[in-house]
């Protein structure tokens, strides 16, 4: 199968190498200025696989054939980022890879309802260099909607045979939520507090408020007819590794515009419209905001 990848980042050159490794064809998609100088491969480091290097090739713009489009950009980049794939690019399914909800009305609206295919990764990747590409946690889980199952099928596969923890889900609306309300109280306290995860756990007061963080994203979920339990988020949080940070704190460390909006906004704004209070999930985002030193996630 021809797959590009919109976004050579972490998560997007760790599933573009395993693809590739998998003797699949991989287009990357990068900024017009990189692609003179960019590595025509993907080099993945792991602890649990060593390393490896597949060859890829490399575009500014799509314009051809592909039967899979995997869109892995920061939300902040998303749509400069899609102007690079033309009109008259031929595209079987769109596979968004991306932080929290927004994402799939705006990618449909762009390449049609029946193209997208919603999906989720909880992964810690990070792209060290151009081309050069640290998976740093243990864990890849892929989660797929059931409506991609006949074309992705044997991709999934393929990704499994590999390491990762792949399933499809019936239910796109819980596939989505479920992992926003993992994702966001954990982006969220380590961002907030500028510390890993288990030093969140391990600090009474820390863990207190990523308990409510996750009963406040749970309680929004659950309204917006996602089946997620705030008892089992809490249980998978504590399976991390301890030293593990979100990509939003990496980002605000780095000085780098984080995926506040993307992340905490769906929680924020589902729970005004729904009149649900949420105001631990309100505080420690302004506490991030105050970092930042300016406004991220609208309509406070």
């Amino acid at each position: 199968m021809q797959h590009a990848i919109l976004g050579a980042g972490g998560v997007g050159g760790l599933v573009g190498a395993v693809l590739a490794r998998a003797a699949e064809t991989v287009t990357l998609i990068v900024r017009p200025d990189a692609v003179e100088h960019y590595p025509r491969e993907l080099l993945v480091s792991s602890r649990a696989s060593g390393a490896f290097s597949v060859p890829v090739s490399v575009t500014a713009n799509l314009s051809q054939l592909v039967d899979v489009l995997w869109v892995t950009v920061k939300a902040t980049d998303r749509r400069t980022a899609l102007e690079s794939i033309r009109v008259t690019a031929q595209i079987g399914a769109v596979v968004p890879l991306l932080n929290g909800i927004d994402h799939i009305a705006l990618l449909r609206e762009r390449f049609g309802r029946d193209k997208v295919v919603p999906a989720t990764i909880a992964v810690e990747a990070e792209r060290i260099a151009p081309g050069q590409i640290l998976w740093r946690s243990p864990f890849a889980r892929l989660n797929v909607s059931s409506t991609g199952r006949k074309l992705l099928e044997t991709t999934v596969e393929q990704l499994a045979r590999f390491g990762f923890e792949c399933r499809f889900v019936d239910d796109d609306n819980t596939l989505l939520w479920s992992k926003l309300v993992f994702l966001a109280p954990f982006a969220l306290s380590t961002t907030a507090a500028n510390v890993p995860i288990g030093q969140i756990i391990s600090d009474s007061p820390h863990r207190v408020e990523l308990r409510e963080l996750v009963m406040e994203a749970c309680t929004v979920a659950v309204e917006n007819g996602a089946k997620v339990q705030a008892n089992a988020v809490l249980e998978l949080i504590k399976t991390v590794p301890p030293d593990m940070r979100s990509s939003m704190q990496k980002d605000v460390e780095q000085g780098k515009f984080p995926e506040l909006d993307a992340i905490a906004g769906p929680i924020l704004r589902s729970a005004e419209s729904l009149g649900i209070s949420v105001p631990i999930t309100k505080r420690v985002v302004q506490q991030i905001e105050h970092r930042l030193q300016r406004p991220t996630a609208s309509k406070m």
